[in-house]
C-alpha cells in the first residue's frame, strides 16, 4: 500500500489491550500510527457462584450463546477448570471475533453471522428459528442488551443468563493523550462499544471533549453512532463491522476528505 490515505495519520485505538492487536496491525499496515488509550477494562464477575452453578448443569442446555470475545475467554476458562463441554451442546456467537476466540478453545462448529455482528444478525440465523422448548444459556458481561434473550423467549426458548465478567472504566490519566491531540497527532478515533464511548467522553474531560467534537470518530454499529449524536459528537462515521471494516471506512473517508 504505497499511497495509503491513512499514511502518517494518528489513529486512537480505544480497545482493551488484549483485544487491540489485530486492529493495531491493520492500522500499521495502512501506514498509520496507532495510539493506544483503552477505555474499558474487563474484570471478573463480582460473584462467580451463579456462573459456576450454570457451568455445573450445562447438560441441561441445548444451545450456549457467547455475546463477545470477553465472554468466550472468561466463560471457557472457567468451564475448563470444572468440566468438559457437553457433546450435544450447540455453540453460537454474535460475531467473528467471538468465533475466532472459540476456535482457540477447540470449537469450530459455531453458529455465527458473517455480515453484521449483532443480536439481530444472530437471530436471523436459520438455526435459531425453531427453538420452541429449548434451553439456551447466554454468556455475557454484566448488563447489556436484552433483545436477544427477549426474542428467543418470544420464540419459545427457555433462557438463562450467565454473567461471567463486568466492565469497568480504567483509572487512566488523559494528559499525554491531550498533548498529542494539541500537537495535531490524533487524526481519527475508533470506538467499538457504546459503553466505551461514554467512558472515553468522561475520561478526556472538558478539554478533551472539544478535541473529540473536532475529530472524526469511526464506529462499527448504529447503536454507537446514536450515542455519538447524543453526546454532540457530530463528526461521526459508521463503518462496516469488524477491524477490517473500521480501517476500510477510515481509508475511504480520508481519501475523500478534501472532495
Amino acid at each position: 500500500m504505497t499511497n495509503s490515505p491513512l499514511r502518517g495519520k494518528g489513529i486512537l485505538v480505544t480497545r482493551a489491550p488484549h483485544q487491540a492487536q489485530q486492529l493495531t496491525n491493520l492500522i500499521l499496515a495502512a501506514q498509520a500510527c496507532p495510539v493506544a488509550f483503552p477505555v474499558l477494562e474487563i474484570l471478573d464477575a463480582a460473584d462467580q457462584a451463579p456462573m459456576n452453578a450454570i457451568i455445573d448443569r450445562l447438560d441441561d442446555y441445548q444451545i450456549a450463546i457467547f455475546i463477545s470475545p470477553n465472554a468466550v475467554n472468561k466463560a471457557m476458562n472457567l468451564i475448563k477448570v470444572r468440566r468438559e463441554l457437553p457433546v450435544n451442546l450447540r455453540i453460537a456467537a454474535i460475531g467473528q471475533g467471538s468465533r475466532r476466540e472459540l476456535k482457540h478453545f477447540g470449537l469450530s462448529d459455531v453458529i455465527a453471522p458473517t455480515q453484521r455482528f449483532d443480536s439481530e444478525a444472530l437471530l436471523a440465523m436459520p438455526q435459531l428459528q425453531n427453538i420452541q422448548g429449548q434451553r439456551v444459556v447466554i454468556f455475557r458481561g454484566d448488563g447489556g442488551r436484552e433483545l436477544l434473550g427477549d426474542e428467543l423467549i418470544r420464540r419459545g426458548a427457555l433462557i438463562d443468563y450467565a454473567e461471567c465478567y463486568r466492565r469497568g472504566r480504567p483509572a487512566a490519566n488523559a494528559g499525554a493523550l491531550l498533548r498529542q491531540w494539541s500537537r495535531g497527532e490524533i487524526n481519527a478515533v475508533t470506538v467499538t462499544s457504546s459503553e466505551g464511548l461514554r467512558n472515553l467522553y468522561e475520561m478526556v474531560g472538558k478539554l478533551g471533549r472539544q478535541w473529540l467534537k473536532s475529530t472524526p470518530i469511526f464506529v462499527t454499529h448504529e447503536h454507537i453512532l446514536a450515542v455519538t449524536q447524543e453526546l454532540g459528537l457530530q463528526r461521526s462515521i459508521l463503518t462496516e463491522a469488524g477491524d477490517a471494516g473500521l480501517v476500510a471506512g477510515m481509508t475511504t473517508w480520508f481519501e475523500h476528505e478534501h472532495d
